[in-house]
């Protein structure tokens, strides 16, 4: 049988997730920006790119998740 978590532990389990896309995706623009400084500035800009995509699917989850109204 399985067993229904509470609202309120559904959240602490969402919030375990959603942390893990926001470093990831600081943690992909921060690279990034290694390579702008490093001076690759095509290679650069692509990663911050998608940083910025996966830090948008990180705002798009949490308001379709949790009907936030911008």
């Amino acid at each position: 049988m399985k067993r229904r978590l509470s609202q309120d532990q559904e959240f602490q389990i969402m919030k375990l997730v959603l942390d893990k896309f926001l470093w990831i995706g600081i943690g992909i623009m921060l690279f990034g920006f290694y390579q702008l400084v490093q001076g690759q500035i095509n290679t650069g800009v692509g990663w911050i790119v998608a940083g910025a995509v996966v830090l948008l699917l990180f705002i798009i989850l949490i308001i379709r998740r949790y009907e936030i109204m911008p």
